[in-house]
């Protein structure tokens, strides 16, 4: 059934799979490493932009998703 907790149960979710990409592990493979984007000098790619998007959700979300993390735990520990 869809309901609103998840929703946020999914946005969760893939924030957390946002935050734990590496690049030099994983982005590098294919070309989305931090060399990868630097090389250009013109106005900013979609690919740029999907990088500049992922490291600041990585810099921004870190602490704020522990919390909502604990939070969703907690709460699917509580009423399943």
């Amino acid at each position: 059934m869809f309901t609103l907790w998840t929703l946020v149960e999914a946005s969760l979710l893939c924030l957390n799979a946002v935050c734990i990409l590496h690049e030099e592990r994983f982005l590098a493979k294919f070309g989305w490493g931090r060399q990868a984007n630097q090389q250009n000098f013109g106005p900013p790619t979609a690919k740029d932009q999907v990088l500049n998007l992922i490291r600041s959700i990585r810099t921004v979300a870190k602490i704020p998703l522990i919390f909502l993390n604990v939070i969703a735990i907690i709460f699917k520990l509580l009423l399943g």
